[in-house]
This record gives C-alpha cells, sequence and structure tokens, in this order.
C-alpha cells in the first residue's frame, strides 16, 4: 500500500521549506530514517529523513520548489506497485531528479493575471477530461485557455504547474481594458502599447485576437522566497508596527584600537588574536543593558517585558540574506568567550547549519555595518524588542584640545533605532551616552 512522507514542520513559525535536493530517486528502496532530500527554511538547510520504509514510487516535487509544511513530498510503496495518484494531495509529480525544475516560471511576477473576454476559446470538454481539478481551478482563476497548455503531468495529464507555466506568458491587463473585455468581449491580443506590454484599453480590438509582436528588453527577474522573503515580510512589519526613530552618535575608538592590538600581539596559547572590534563592542553593549532593562525587553502592544538576561543577537550576512544568531547570557560571557561562541553562531548561519533555537529569542540586537565602510545608517529594529544598535566604521573626528588646538580621533559611529511606543528619547540618549562612555573604557569593562 502506497504511503506518503510529508515535509515535516520546524517550528512555528516555518510556513514552508524549498527543496534543495533530492536524496532518492524513483525505484530507490528507502528506509525509515534515511535521508530522502535537502531542504531550506527561513533560517536554515535541513535534512529530510523518511517517516517510512519502501520503494519510491514518484516525486511529488521538484528540486527549487517551495513546500508547504506537512504536505507529501514523496510516496513509497512496494516493488512493482502501480502508483495511480489517486491518493496524492499534491499532484506535479516528477518522474526523475534529472528533469529540468518545472518551476522556473514561478519567477515572472504578473501585475494582474488576464481574464478570458466572452470572445476567447474555452477549454473543451475533450481536454478537460486531462486536466486536474486544481489545474481547472487555476485556469479559471488566471483566466487561462487550457487549449494552448502543454502538459507534463503523467499520461499527458494537465497538472497545475503548466497552467503557471502558460500563465507566466500572460502579460497584465488593465482595470478599464478588462472591464470592457468582459462587458462587450472585445478579443484581447496577448501583448499592448503599455508598459512591459500592458495591455490597455486603445489596444482591445473587436475581430479575432491578434499577436502583437514587440521587443522586449532582456532582465532578470528573482523569485521572492525563503529567507529573502522572510526577511521582508520581517522588516516590512518592523515598519508599520513600529515608531522608529534613529539616534547617532560617536564613542571615542583609541581603547579598542589599543586593546585590540594587545590581542593580535598576545601569545597564541591565550586564543585572543581574534577578538574583533566587534566583539568588544558587543561585550560593552551586554554589560550596558543591564542597568538600562528598560532597553532590553519586548513590546507587544498592551505590555512590555523587561529582561533580567540579555539574549544578544547579531545581524549576520550570509550566502542566503540576512540571519540573527543569538547569544544568550551575554552578560556573563567574558569576552574571549563571548568572542569565540558569536564566530562559531556565525559561521553556522553563513553554512546554512544554525538551528532554529540558535536564530530566536534575542532581546536586543546588533548590526554592523562598518566592514563596509558605513559611518551611520537607521537599523530596521528586530521585533518585538524595543531597540537596535547599528555599529559604522572607525574614521577620525576632530577634537579641540583647548585653545584653538585640535587633534584628529578614531571614533566609531553608534546608530540607536528605538521604538518610541516603548521607549522615550531622553531614557534612549541616557543608554547610549553610557554605552559610548563604556566603548571609550573598554579596558574598564573588562573587570567587570
Amino acid at each position: 500500500m502506497a504511503t506518503e512522507v510529508v515535509m515535516p514542520k520546524q517550528g512555528n513559525s516555518v510556513e514552508a521549506c524549498i527543496l534543495l535536493e533530492w536524496k532518492v530517486k524513483v525505484g530507490d528502496s528507502v528506509s525509515a530514517g534515511d535521508v530522502i532530500c535537502e531542504a531550506e527554511t527561513d533560517k536554515s538547510t535541513i535534512e529530510v529523513e523518511s517517516t517510512a520504509e519502501g520503494n519510491v514510487l514518484t516525486l511529488l516535487w521538484s528540486e527549487g520548489d517551495e513546500v508547504p509544511v506537512m504536505q507529501p513530498i514523496l510516496v513509497l510503496g512496494a516493488a512493482g506497485e502501480v502508483y495511480d495518484g489517486a491518493s496524492a494531495q499534491k499532484e506535479n509529480p516528477v518522474s526523475d531528479t534529472s528533469s529540468e525544475p518545472s518551476r522556473k516560471t514561478d519567477a515572472v511576477v504578473k501585475e494582474e493575471p488576464l481574464s478570458v473576454p466572452q470572445s476567447l476559446p474555452q477549454s473543451t470538454s475533450a481536454v478537460s477530461a486531462g486536466v486536474s481539478p486544481r489545474a481547472k481551478s487555476r485556469a479559471t482563476k488566471d483566466g487561462i485557455s487550457l487549449d494552448g497548455v502543454i502538459p507534463t503531468g503523467p499520461k499527458g495529464r494537465i497538472i497545475e504547474r503548466d497552467v503557471r507555466a502558460a500563465s507566466s506568458r500572460s502579460v497584465s491587463v488593465s482595470p478599464a481594458a478588462r472591464a470592457v473585455a468582459q462587458a462587450t468581449g472585445a478579443a484581447v491580443p496577448q501583448r499592448g502599447s503599455g508598459i512591459a506590454g500592458r495591455i490597455l484599453l486603445k489596444d482591445l480590438i473587436s475581430g479575432p485576437a491578434e499577436q502583437v509582436s514587440k521587443p522586449s528588453a532582456e532582465k532578470n527577474v528573482i523569485p521572492v522566497k525563503g529567507i529573502r522573503k522572510v526577511t521582508a515580510q520581517r522588516m516590512k512589519e518592523s515598519i508599520d508596527t513600529t515608531a522608529a526613530f534613529t539616534l547617532n552618535t560617536y564613542a571615542d575608538a583609541r581603547g579598542l584600537i589599543a586593546l585590540r592590538k594587545k590581542f593580535k600581539e598576545s601569545s597564541e596559547e591565550l586564543g585572543l588574536s581574534r577578538i574583533s572590534i566587534n566583539d568588544m563592542v558587543m561585550f560593552a553593549v551586554s554589560r550596558t543593558l543591564i542597568s538600562y532593562p528598560y532597553m532590553n525587553a519586548h513590546f507587544f502592544g498592551e505590555t512590555i517585558t523587561e529582561y533580567e538576561n540579555v539574549h544578544l543577537g547579531f545581524a549576520v550576512d550570509t550566502p542566503k540574506g540576512l540571519l540573527v544568531p543569538v547569544l544568550p547570557y551575554a552578560e556573563l560571557h567574558s569576552l574571549k568567550e563571548l568572542s569565540d561562541t558569536s564566530k562559531h553562531l556565525a559561521n553556522k548561519a553563513i553554512d546554512g547549519k544554525a538551528q532554529m533555537e540558535e536564530l530566536s529569542g534575542s532581546t536586543f540586537t546588533v548590526s554592523n555595518l562598518g566592514a563596509l565602510g558605513i559611518d551611520t545608517f537607521s537599523p530596521v529594529i528586530n521585533i518585538p524588542e524595543v531597540a537596535i544598535l547599528g555599529v559604522g566604521e572607525i574614521s577620525l573626528k576632530p577634537i579641540g584640545t583647548g585653545g584653538e588646538d585640535v587633534s584628529f580621533v578614531p571614533h566609531i559611529g553608534l546608530s540607536l533605532t528605538i521604538n518610541h511606543m516603548a521607549v522615550d528619547g531622553a531614557p534612549g540618549s541616557r543608554f547610549l551616552k553610557a554605552l559610548t562612555q563604556n566603548i571609550a573604557d573598554i579596558e574598564l569593562m573588562l573587570a567587570l
């Protein structure tokens, strides 16, 4: 009897995973616990294990597909068993991982789906007999005639991905043109005179639909999914739900530079040579937050939760996008422990191996763009936190030394973005002033 293996749920916040690579193919024998594929969540890469044993009868998704959690991804059964697809919840099986991914056309962004005017041909009963219910529904929704759809499903059946492929080749239609076409039955050309071939009211024709061939500029349309999609959603949610404003200042960086030099010149046995300027800033942040608990907090609209311990998040640029590993109980770590642990977490995030618990639960976040030449900026709050610190580059600032004498002293840029719904400007400024002093006196901070 055929058994479906589903995409496992990866935490409460993960709704879908991107299938990166199949580790099995149709006909392979699989045991429970065997790795059947690799998938990418919004935070890391996971290995998906089989929950049953048997021979692979069909693969229900292609590499690169975004698969909802708890949906079937492959079907197992007895050797020689024929799978008719009747029990599958997903209707786009692929016979082999060597076939070309079927969803490249998902990258095409449509402004509005094209409705089928009354004068355009509808699908015939003969075609409909070889069309899945989901494909019919998608065709109706997107206004796609099934007559020209190229089937790729089992036994020449039209499935949903085929309709999506045909839909992606359509162009957008202006609301006015759509309304007139539906009301009068006017034919709609494949391309119009608007931007990117958009069909305008003047493009409607009374006769049979004609093709308007116009050269189009080459472009690279990238689908927003995975980490990029989650980051976009969280950034928009942060902007929409917070009253954010940013305070910019500079801290004397001579102490940081001098201490960094000592670490680099220290004995290899001490293991201090890898401690960075950013490690020292994070160390100062963790100690300063203890005295300002209103900054080490979460805002929930009706309540504010202040935390006794500092669970310090730090932004990491990874090949897949922005991730924020979390260093729990940062205020209890020595500088060396903080440096070693944060580098370990950052490397796991970059390699796509970070676990969900290592990427959640922060009470305050630090984002450093100094290495890219950025002086100050406005970092976006990692909600529900009430603030985030942006760290810039070290640059020379003119400082008066008495009379008309001026000296140039290295300073590091600091940008504190605060949610004004939870923290006012004056308390936020007091925290930033204390942090600035603690960074300048970093050697004294090490004694605490």
